[in-house]
C-alpha cells in the first residue's frame, strides 16, 4: 500500500502562535510543507492532523479550501489524534511529520521509507531533533525530522502509552523500547547538528523566509543540498538562529514525566 504521510499541525504554538499559517512568499507555511512532503515518490497521500478546538478552525478552513485531507482530534492527546488519522486513512506504513518543518526534504523522506521497508522495521526516524538526542555525530539539521512506522506499532503505543510525554509526542513509547520493537535510525554521512531549520521562534522563521526567497521556484522543490550550498555561501544566515540550538532541550523527550508538544 502507498505510504500515508501525516503532518501534525495546530495554531496554538506557545512560542510562535499561528506560525503554521504564516505566509512564505504569500502562501501559508503549512501549504508549502504539504507540497514538499507530497513530492516524495513513496508518499501516496498527505493528511493534516490538527485539533478540534475552535482556535484551529482557520487551519481546518485552509485545508478545506486547498483540498488537503484533514482530520481534527484531541489537542493534547496527540497520539490519539495521530492514531485516529492513520486508522481513518488506512495508513500502513505511515510517515510522521510536524508542521514546524518547512524544509522537509522529499528525497530524505523517500530514503527513510525505503530503509523501513527494506529492514522490516517497526520504526525508523531521521537522525534529527529530539529522537536523535543521544547520538554523537551523523545528525541531519533540526527540521528535517521524519519518522516511518508500522500501524501495528502505532496501535500498540496508542493502547498502552500512559505517560504525558508519550501521548504528546506520539512515538517515544516505541523508540525507547528497542527490546520490543524493530528499530532503526537514518543517519547522515556528515554531522549537521549545528544547523537549525525548524521553526519555533521568530529568528527561525526569518531564516526560512530568506531561504525560500532565494531558492523557491514554482513547480519545483529545492532540497537539502540546495540549502546547504546556499548557507555555505551565506554563513551569516545559518548563525542567525544558532542560539536556539540546545541539546538539553532535545534530551527532555527521553524523560517520560516531561511534556511539550511539537507542532
Amino acid at each position: 500500500m502507498p505510504t500515508v504521510a501525516i503532518i501534525q499541525a495546530r495554531l496554538g504554538s506557545s512560542r510562535l502562535p499561528g506560525k503554521v499559517l504564516r505566509p512564505l512568499l504569500g502562501y501559508p507555511m503549512l501549504g508549502h510543507i504539504v507540497r514538499r512532503v507530497g513530492a516524495a515518490k513513496k508518499v501516496g497521500k498527505v493528511v493534516v492532523a490538527t485539533s478540534d478546538l475552535p482556535g484551529d478552525e482557520p487551519l481546518r478552513a485552509f485545508c478545506a479550501a486547498e483540498g488537503i485531507a484533514c482530520f481534527a482530534g484531541s489537542e493534547r492527546d496527540v497520539l490519539d489524534r495521530f492514531y485516529q488519522t492513520a486508522l481513518l486513512h488506512r495508513a500502513d506504513p505511515v510517515v510522521r511529520i510536524t508542521a514546524d518543518c518547512p524544509l522537509a526534504d522529499p528525497a530524505l523522506i523517500d530514503a527513510v521509507i525505503a530503509a523501513g521497508e527494506a529492514g522490516g522495521l517497526d520504526h525508523i526516524g531521521v537522525a534529527a531533533g529530539a529522537g536523535a538526542a543521544k547520538l554523537t555525530g551523523g545528525r541531519f539539521p533540526a527540521g528535517l525530522d521524519a519518522e516511518f512506522l508500522r500501524f501495528s506499532a502505532l496501535e500498540t503505543a496508542w493502547r498502552e502509552a500512559v505517560a504525558p510525554t508519550d501521548r504528546e509526542h506520539v512515538t517515544p513509547f516505541i523508540w525507547r523500547q528497542p527490546e520490543r520493537f524493530r528499530l532503526g535510525v537514518h543517519k547522515s554521512e556528515h554531522d549537521y547538528s549545528h544547523l537549525r531549520w525548524t521553526v519555533d521562534y521568530e529568528a527561525d522563521f526569518e531564516v526560512v523566509a530568506e531561504l525560500y526567497a532565494a531558492l523557491y521556484r514554482p513547480g519545483s522543490v529545492f532540497g537539502m543540498q540546495d540549502v546547504l550550498d546556499f548557507l555555505s555561501a551565506h554563513p551569516e544566515l545559518a548563525s542567525r538562529n544558532a542560539h536556539h540550538i540546545s541539546s538539553a532541550n532535545h534530551a527532555k523527550i527521553w524523560q517520560p514525566a516531561e511534556s511539550g508538544t511539537k507542532e
